[in-house]
């Protein structure tokens, strides 16, 4: 009987050993897919001022992913969207415009972009931050996306749906 236990825990313990390597090895960057870009961590976002429209501001938050990551789908405006100037919050609540169905392609030199949308009737709120979370045609990207640059919100800003190009 011992001769039977001591070499099931034998057979056991290299069984254990070979899976555990193949573990290993299956872990190997060469071996594993990318990180999708779509992921708050793993792209960038700024704001710049765009051109005007008739009655509108329009400021541009353009994302871009660094090589290394995977091209991944967006779809539609942000949602959860938040304004802030040096930490402050800001108590405006964007709606949306546009298309919001259609996909658009993401990643390492593909830079998407969407449009904050301003009314000019007013001065405006002097805001430096939004936040927001992204959406892909079949649901959310889990996580918050963070852009920078100075930019003005008021009562009556939209959001417009991700569109290709910076």
């Amino acid at each position: 009987m011992r001769t039977n236990r001591t070499s099931v825990a034998v057979v056991a313990a290299v069984l254990a050993a070979l899976a555990g390597a193949g573990t290993a090895r299956a872990a190997t960057p060469a071996d594993s897919a990318a990180p999708s870009a779509c992921r708050p961590a793993n792209h960038l976002a700024k704001i710049a001022r765009d051109q005007a429209s008739s009655g509108h501001t329009h400021f541009r938050v353009t994302l871009t992913a660094p090589k290394g990551y995977a091209a991944c789908t967006l779809a539609g405006s942000p949602t959860d969207v938040a304004f802030a100037h040096h930490g402050t919050p800001i108590d405006v609540t964007a709606g949306r415009y546009g298309d919001q169905s259609a996909a658009v392609a993401f990643g390492p030199g593909r830079p998407v972009h969407f449009d904050i949308q301003v009314p000019s009737h007013d001065r405006g709120i002097p805001a430096d931050e939004v936040s927001f979370t992204l959406r892909t045609p079949d649901g959310v990207i889990p996580g918050t996306s963070v852009a920078e640059g100075p930019f003005t919100v008021t009562a009556g800003t939209v959001i417009g749906p991700i569109r290709p190009g910076a």
